[in-house]
């Protein structure tokens, strides 16, 4: 599992923060990073330097890659290096299909200032669009980033993508001995006082438990262990209760990236989710 990791860096401190992560995961696994600087042809980098005409973003990307390779190198992990021209979010969704990595790693907020290809807004359209996993880490938390994971919380609704991100969860935990902690919330803010509501109640946790227990026994065909859990809340806020209350290392959970319309799936469940965990996201699309 995520033996070839594809990591953009801005040089950003949050970027720092997920690339040690990233080392980590590559240090257990055996694997390789590659390190990706996109210089946003949106922006004019280009400027004369003693007579000599100079892209001064390429430039920057060029010391980044190599700072973040230094980084890499005190851990012992393999890594390459690349600095391309583009608009940054289609151009690392492209280069992570072109190359087929096993994992996008990204930080879900960039520095303030030249540079801001890795702000939220880039990371969250590039977790919608990207084929393979991305995995987001939220920095400037108190939460210290760790691997390898020991407890991993996988949400389920039932649907074709959660599921697609549940099976993605079960090899991660497989390869880790991790515990998953399969949760389905049933959602009491979209329930009336009617009686169709209280019927309506009974079928959402009838659907929220089947949903579960089909993960929890794909997982226990491969000798994972499981916790399952069905709570009544705002999915959002009980998956973060989730991870609170069982110390969980990541959350894996699936989206669905259509093109047209540009949505996560579960509404905005998933984006809030990248947004506000204390631990890591990885962001599985069902395509």
């Amino acid at each position: 599992m995520y033996e070839r990791i594809l990591l953009p860096v801005d040089g950003s401190t949050g970027a720092n923060e997920v690339l040690y992560h990233a080392g980590e995961i590559a240090q257990w696994t055996g694997g390789s990073v590659q390190l990706l600087f996109v210089a946003d042809t949106a922006r004019d980098s280009v400027t004369v330097v003693e007579n000599d005409v100079v892209d001064a973003l390429e430039q920057e990307g060029s010391e980044i890659v190599d700072e973040a390779g230094e980084v890499l190198d005190s851990l012992g992990v393999e890594y390459s290096t690349d600095v391309v021209q583009g608009d940054p979010v289609p151009t690392i969704v492209e280069y992570a299909d072109r190359y087929d990595y096993d994992v996008v790693v990204m930080p879900t907020r960039g520095r303030q200032g030249l540079s801001r290809q890795l702000l939220g807004s880039v990371t969250e359209k590039v977790v919608r669009l990207c084929e393979q996993p991305v995995l987001t880490a939220r920095t400037g938390t108190d939460r210290a980033l760790a691997f390898p994971y020991e407890r991993i919380v996988v949400p389920t609704d039932g649907s074709p993508a959660a599921t697609h991100a549940a099976e993605h969860a079960i090899d991660v935990a497989a390869a880790l001995d991790a515990t998953i902690h399969v949760l389905s919330a049933v959602d009491d803010s979209l329930l009336g006082f009617d009686v169709r509501s209280a019927v309506s109640e009974a079928e959402g946790e009838k659907a929220a438990n089947e949903a579960v227990e089909n993960v929890a026994s794909s997982a226990e065909s491969r000798d994972v262990d499981v916790v399952r859990h069905v709570e009544r809340g705002s999915p959002h806020e009980m998956i973060l209760d989730c991870v609170a209350e069982n110390e969980a290392d990541a959350v894996v959970m699936g989206t669905t990236g259509k093109r047209a319309v540009d949505r996560i799936l579960l509404g905005s469940v998933a984006e809030k989710t990248i947004r506000t965990s204390p631990v890591p996201v990885v962001s599985v699309r069902n395509v």
